[in-house]
């Protein structure tokens, strides 16, 4: 895997992933987004799509109220439709996936400071992804 930096776009694998999906007709980059999510969730053994998991992760991230942008070159360049809410979920789902696995994309980091600063990402991205829990009115006393 070729990498340049921490962010979820900074290496070859999921450059391509961007590449695959401006590729994509507007109406199958969900499919291209729900499938590696659902395949990384569903994975035994070694998490072969982890690095676009993580990608299609931040692109949902992005649409949330307290979601960053995309701000990569390295990123699609075309616009990206409006996701279905239950995406968040599997896309959270994913990440913890790939957070939990030992073996996996965290094995790869030599710096450990690298690490550090790719599990924040993550961590953040799940953070903006988790389903707020229901807000219970109330009552006046």
């Amino acid at each position: 895997m070729g990498t340049w930096d921490t962010g979820p776009f900074d290496n070859d694998t999921a450059a391509d992933f961007a590449n695959a999906l401006d590729e994509a007709e507007p109406e199958a980059r969900e499919a291209l987004i729900r499938g590696v999510l659902v395949r990384t969730i569903d994975a035994t053994g070694y998490l072969t799509e982890a690095e676009e998991a993580v990608a299609a992760a931040s692109l949902i991230a992005a649409q949330c109220p307290e979601g960053d942008p995309v701000g990569t070159p390295y990123g699609p360049e075309t616009p990206i439709p409006l996701f279905p809410s239950d995406l968040r979920a599997l896309a959270d789902e994913a990440l913890a996936r790939i957070i939990s696995d030992e073996d996996g994309p965290a094995s790869n980091w030599v710096d450990p400071e690298d690490w550090k600063q790719w599990r924040a990402i993550l961590t953040r991205l799940r953070a903006v992804l988790a389903p707020r829990p229901p807000s219970i009115a109330l009552f006046d006393v």
